[in-house]
């Protein structure tokens, strides 16, 4: 059960941070770490348990936070650039 809802959440976390990036706002910023934060904790739990090899499991994990970061990155520049032309 804990996979399927670590899919899930992983997946969601994908969308979100392309609605982030399309959409910056800083609530939403918090949102994706809240969203990144249960991913690799649910991970971090998923190979924990069922003892499998770090590499194995952690390969995917590094792709996907290597991803949703780099979108969370992107947005903040996105947002802050948005500020400063306001301002």
């Amino acid at each position: 059960m804990i996979l399927i809802i670590h899919i899930a959440i992983a997946l969601f976390s994908i969308g979100y941070s392309t609605y982030l990036y399309l959409s910056p706002t800083k609530t939403k910023i918090y949102g994706s770490y809240g969203l990144i934060a249960l991913t690799l904790g649910s991970g971090t739990y998923l190979l924990w348990s069922t003892k499998t090899h770090v590499l194995q499991g952690c390969v995917m994990g590094i792709a996907y936070l290597a991803g949703v970061s780099a979108a969370v990155i992107l947005a903040n520049r996105k947002l802050a650039a948005k500020k400063i032309n306001i301002d």
